[in-house]
């Protein structure tokens, strides 16, 4: 248990540019002092001692706002980066040096019994508000980004975003586990394909009814007046596409 406290606290130095001295990690640091009592009480619910555990558990939720089930199976390295508002139920099981922003949920689905909760590999990172939910795996080094709701196995080596949570496979490309603003859009790329394409359909009809000396409905296509066109020269769209709307 030493050993992997020592490896929780060098971590911190690590993942967190804020962190400047060893007795500001030792008094400030929720996310560290949660995973601390959590190896207490996960100890105490091996040997098989009733209520204690439980009750450790829930001294360490109101002091930390960290919610960490005795009965969770926790890797060394792991760093929980502010920890308010995480939850990890009894029988979630966590890899080594992963990574929890505040307000995790890594939950069940319904009341079954046994394994009900997910398992994350080594070197997982899950950004902040993300929801983790039912008996699934998720891989090695996979990153899950900030607000995603991840209900399916995820494979080793993949990024997921989105609601319901979406894999976007990064194959060879390495990425450091703070730099979230080069997560990928890929709701933003699929709204761009089909805006392409309604614009290059509205080409081809207006180039038809010329064809045909169609007035009237080369008026209606064209006429920017009383017509509405999806064109990427549109502001409200180029504010969408750049991320205010997604």
């Amino acid at each position: 248990m030493l050993k992997t406290l020592i490896a929780d606290f060098r971590i911190v130095f690590e993942r967190d540019p804020a962190a400047r001295s060893w007795l500001e990690v030792l008094t400030c640091y929720p996310g560290f002092h949660a995973l601390a009592l959590h190896r207490f009480s996960h100890w105490l619910w091996n040997l098989g001692l009733p209520l204690v555990p439980r009750l450790i558990s829930h001294l360490a939720r109101f002091l930390t706002g960290v919610e960490i089930h005795p009965g969770a199976t926790i890797g060394k390295g792991v760093f929980i980066d502010h920890g308010m508002g995480v939850v990890i139920g009894e029988t979630a099981i966590i890899g080594d040096y992963v990574l929890i922003y505040q307000g995790v949920t890594l939950g069940g689905t319904g009341k079954e019994c046994g394994k009900r909760h997910p398992t994350l590999g080594d070197n997982v990172v899950v950004g902040a508000g993300a929801k983790v939910l039912g008996n699934i795996y998720i891989g090695h080094n996979v990153r899950i980004g900030a607000g995603s709701v991840v209900l399916r196995e995820v494979p080793s080596d993949c990024t997921v975003v989105g609601v319901p949570g979406r894999i976007v496979y990064r194959a060879g490309e390495r990425v450091e586990p703070l730099e979230h603003g080069h997560l990928p859009d890929s709701e933003a790329q699929v709204i761009r394909a089909l805006l392409d394409r309604i614009e290059a359909l509205e080409k081809e009809v207006q180039a038809i009814g010329q064809a045909r000396l169609e007035p009237v409905l080369v008026g209606a296509v064209s006429s920017t007046k009383g017509g509405i066109r999806c064109s990427l020269q549109n502001k409200a769209i180029e504010e969408f596409l750049d991320g205010s709307g997604i």
